[in-house]
């Protein structure tokens, strides 16, 4: 029997059809899908690990390895709600990513959260699908983690009183990532909801053994803290500048990404050498940037300081025990990258999640 050939690499070249392997179908890509409780118990035991790679991505974007553009603001027609895609792609980490942000105060009146998200992840070398992940942990443990990063960097070593302005979850998740930043003696406490702040002080103590106190005001946990964390969504100031004394550190994470809202008035921004987590977002969404911009009080050049660029040597953090410090984060859409490709590594190695195949 005669035996039968292919042709193979042009004219005249021909191999036996027994000799080329049989053609096996590739493993279609599969998508991981983690839910909020999912995403809860791989993340909740590595404090570690979240401040460490959010820390990277801050390193990697100084260094240009990740490209990280400003999200533009999608107004819902009708009405004040706000929808912000917020992208990403990293070189190191293999992925793209998106989160989608819904920014709906009107949520509040319908007893359901005003802020929602989910994050989709792709891979950066094929565009296949990695996954697609509940948004409200991602961001609630990485904006905690970005502080964590920009305190150890820029507050005194010495620091000792640990201040919280705005008692929901996001309060208690700053004081888990800040655990480990300096050696907190106490942690002082205000919020609109009475009730609130004091249940935070209790779990505050029985948590993490650290004394601490429910204040009266917003102005005694200002002057009481050397470092004060500010955790409300607030449109109009909730600290003034004349309260900051020289020496402090002050985190300003609370307010949503609009250019309308902050939580220090114009004088405290004034006072304090600025570091921001991203010059193209502060530059179109933080309000503590924006209205003294227009104001006058303030240049494009006092805020040109990223966290990255600290963190790498590029640009001065403190440079006297007399600095006001003040991180302004309004998110960006890289830390939640950062996330992503933790919590893909973490559920890959337990197993945990769902896979599917959005192909099928």
């Amino acid at each position: 029997m005669d035996t039968l050939f292919r042709a193979r690499d042009g004219p005249g070249a021909r191999t036996p059809l027994e000799a080329i392997p049989p053609h096996v179908p590739e493993t279609p890509p599969m998508t991981l899908i983690l839910t909020r409780s999912e995403i809860h118990r791989l993340l909740d035991p590595a404090t570690a690990e979240v401040e460490a790679v959010v820390e990277q991505a801050h390193r990697d974007l100084a260094r240009g390895r990740a490209v990280l553009p400003a999200p533009p603001a999608m107004g819902v027609p009708g009405s004040d709600g706000v929808f912000l895609p917020m992208a990403a792609v990293s070189a190191p980490t293999g992925l793209a990513t998106v989160k989608l942000l819904a920014d709906l105060p009107g949520n509040r009146e319908r007893g359901l959260p005003a802020q929602r998200s989910a994050v989709l992840a792709l891979s950066a070398e094929n565009g296949d699908v990695a996954a697609l992940l509940d948004g409200a942990l991602i961001t609630r443990y990485r904006t905690a983690a970005a502080t964590a990063v920009a305190t150890r960097a820029l507050a005194a070593e010495d620091a000792r009183v640990l201040g919280l302005i705005g008692t929901g979850p996001l309060a208690l998740a700053h004081v888990r990532a800040l655990l480990t930043v300096r050696k907190w003696e106490s942690v002082v406490v205000w919020g609109r909801t009475p009730e609130n702040g004091a249940a935070l002080v209790a779990q505050v103590t029985r948590e993490f053994g650290l004394r601490a106190e429910l204040l009266s005001g917003p102005r005694q946990v200002t002057e009481a803290a050397d470092v004060l964390c500010t955790l409300t969504p607030s449109r109009e100031p909730v600290v003034e500048g004349a309260w900051l004394r020289p020496g402090q550190h002050v985190n300003a994470v609370g307010a949503p990404p609009r250019p309308d809202h902050r939580e220090i008035d114009t004088e405290g921004v004034v006072r304090s050498r600025l570091v921001v987590d991203s010059v193209a977002t502060a530059r179109l969404k933080s309000g503590e940037v924006l209205i003294p911009l227009a104001e006058g009080a303030l240049t494009e050049a006092d805020f040109d300081r990223e966290l990255g660029h600290v963190l790498e040597g590029l640009a001065p953090g403190r440079t006297s025990p007399s600095d006001i410090t003040m991180f302004n984060s309004v998110g960006v859409g890289l830390q939640d990258l950062a996330l992503a490709r933790l919590l893909i590594d973490l559920a890959t190695e337990s197993g945990t999640g769902t896979r599917i195949d959005l192909g099928a």
